[in-house]
């Protein structure tokens, strides 16, 4: 993937954020994938959307992702459909 192709990746990503899911500057937004450059391109967009993101790694017991979701209150979590 060249810098263009993961710039306009993001950007659109960003995008979807903002208006879709209306993630307003400081919002907390989680990312919950596995290391790919997908989840390159969902820390770029949450950044570029003036969000910031908290990991949430996919291995994490189901008991530690909610608690960690109710403690920082994230608006939209960025995950796969697994």
């Amino acid at each position: 993937m060249s810098y263009d192709v993961l710039n306009a990746s993001a950007s659109k990503l960003a995008r979807l954020l903002r208006v879709t899911a209306q993630i307003q500057p400081d919002a907390l937004v989680g990312i919950s994938l596995e290391r790919s450059i997908d989840l390159v391109v969902a820390i770029l967009a949450v950044l570029k959307a003036g969000a910031a993101y908290v990991p949430l790694d996919p291995t994490y017991p189901k008991d530690r992702v909610e608690y960690m979701l109710q403690d920082t209150k994230a608006a939209v979590v960025i995950t796969t459909s697994k």
